[in-house]
């Protein structure tokens, strides 16, 4: 829970902290200022899912844990305890990110994001990211995860309306954030539930494209944990012990 907690956080203060940047650096052009909060999203997961993966899996994402839950990679108990770790870290980096930048440790975003094609890009964007992310577990290359995530949802900023959340939890902790990354706090339902959707269709269309994952290769989701790669070293070594 500590692991999914610290890297929400990160996710949400490298989300808005580059935004807040990018605005300072360039005012009045929107379309860099994308392009260093895209960038610097990219990279940024990419390392966090690093750091935290091993430990955690590197869900970050109340969507991934949900999904991974119904093919049994996930707990129930797990679930309980990582979804709200999720929220309460994307909150804490938002505020973190205000304060590295001397504005207010709280500000209310009145940045308004849900019209129908931004709902309809969140369902895209995070249906997209699913399948992604159970693609390279089902064919066993869990081990570029972080490489492909970072790079779909840097993709994701330019493929969709909405610049692609694609998660419930930093959808919350961008409301405490009235800047460039900020969202309305009456848009977020209406984002979640779009979301909620992606998920819900990734799932069914991950049951058609990869019938064969099981729970034991759904464990694996975002990135093999510590425990399943000792337990694959143990059994390696039993192996290794009965052949010779």
């Amino acid at each position: 829970m500590i692991a999914e907690f610290l890297g929400s956080a990160f996710l949400a203060a490298l989300v808005i902290g580059s935004g807040i940047a990018a605005r300072q650096l360039t005012p009045g052009d929107t379309g860099l200022q994308l392009l260093y909060n895209s960038a610097a999203t990219a990279a940024g997961l990419f390392a966090i899912i690093l750091m935290f993966g091993p430990v955690s899996g590197g869900h970050f994402n109340p969507v991934i844990s949900l999904v991974d839950a119904a093919f049994g990679g996930l707990s129930r108990r797990d679930v309980l305890g990582y979804i709200p770790a999720q929220i309460a870290g994307c909150i804490t980096g938002a505020v973190a990110a205000n304060a590295m930048f001397a504005l207010s440790a709280i500000s209310i975003s009145d940045n308004h994001r849900a019209s129908p094609a931004h709902l309809l890009a969140e369902v895209i964007a995070t249906l997209g990211l699913l399948l992604v992310i159970f693609a390279l577990v089902r064919s066993g290359r869990s081990a570029t995860a972080p490489a492909a995530v970072g790079a779909y949802i840097g993709a994701a900023y330019w493929f969709t309306s909405s610049t692609s959340f694609a998660n419930p939890a930093i959808s919350v902790g961008r409301m405490f954030s009235d800047t460039f990354a900020g969202i309305a706090p009456s848009a977020v339902p209406a984002f979640v539930a779009a979301q909620l959707v992606g998920g819900a269709v990734a799932y069914g269309l991950i049951r058609t494209l990869y019938p064969e994952v099981t729970p034991a290769v759904a464990e694996d989701v975002v990135v093999s944990r510590q425990d399943d790669l000792r337990a694959a070293a143990v059994t390696d070594s039993s192996t290794n012990t009965e052949r010779n």
